[in-house]
């Protein structure tokens, strides 16, 4: 099982979105899927309609006292499942502090579910925390979207400071450029700049660009995968390139 972080420091840059419609472009193309909505808020569950069930929480969940395949629901899509977020997950970091080696904990829960599945998308809440730091020794790679713009420029910087500095695991980094809007001048200059390379940047940028645009917005109307509502729309275009990139990054399907 391949397993793929979507995952930022920062907030709003479109990692939910990033997490729903990779896991099911991944189905698309035939493969077996598993859906870890690791953000309290629940959105990836919400997308996927799926309830969030808090019976057991996360602090049974990390202690190991209740089995995680019992907590995966399935999807409107057959061999794409979720084990869905609840409000409890907002303390995860507590739990895992308490457990013995903590960053290597979620890697024992997903040990059971790796025959099942050809991949694990992980959407990861926002920030660096104990969670994340265990989500860097838990994955193949860590996709993380980023919007042109100064501060989620600079959260690349911080995230690469402190995997040089941590025992982080050998997760492969790959931001990609989220939500332009190329209206606006910065994210033009910006998005230009990374691609021609002339903006040096401290992880390699994958190629596709996924544009700002409302059939994003109406995942949350339709609570489906783009690609479900608007197949021809420009963002499920751009997302199903995206793919075709995480794919050659991870291996597998």
């Amino acid at each position: 099982m391949r397993i793929i972080a979507s995952y930022a420091i920062k907030g709003g840059v479109g990692k939910t979105a990033t997490a729903v419609n990779l896991a099911w472009e991944a189905w698309r193309g035939g493969a077996s899927v598993l859906v870890w909505d690791m953000d309290p808020q629940g959105a990836a569950s919400f997308y996927f309609r799926v309830a969030p069930d808090a019976h057991g929480g996360a602090k049974q969940l990390v202690k190991g006292d209740t089995d995680i395949a019992s907590l995966v629901r399935g999807s409107d899509f057959d061999g794409l499942n979720v084990l869905p977020a609840d409000f409890t997950y907002r303390h995860l970091d507590l739990y895992l502090d308490a457990a013995k080696r903590p960053t290597r904990r979620l890697v024992r829960l997903l040990a059971p579910l790796a025959e099942r599945y050809d991949y694990a998308v992980l959407d990861c809440a926002p920030g660096i925390t104990l969670t994340s730091e265990s989500v860097f020794a838990l994955a193949d790679a860590l996709i993380v979207p980023t919007v042109p713009t100064t501060l989620s420029l600079r959260t690349l910087d911080q995230l690469a400071a402190h995997l040089r500095t941590h025992d982080a695991g050998g997760a492969v980094t790959r931001p990609f450029l989220s939500m332009v809007d190329r209206r606006k001048a910065l994210h033009r200059a910006l998005t230009d700049a990374i691609l021609d390379g002339g903006l040096p940047t401290p992880f390699p940028f994958l190629r596709t660009v996924v544009p700002y645009l409302s059939a994003v917005e109406r995942m949350g109307t339709q609570r489906a995968p783009v690609g479900v509502f608007a197949p021809g729309d420009a963002a499920a275009q751009a997302y199903r390139a995206l793919w075709g990139e995480v794919r050659e990054v991870v291996g597998g399907r």
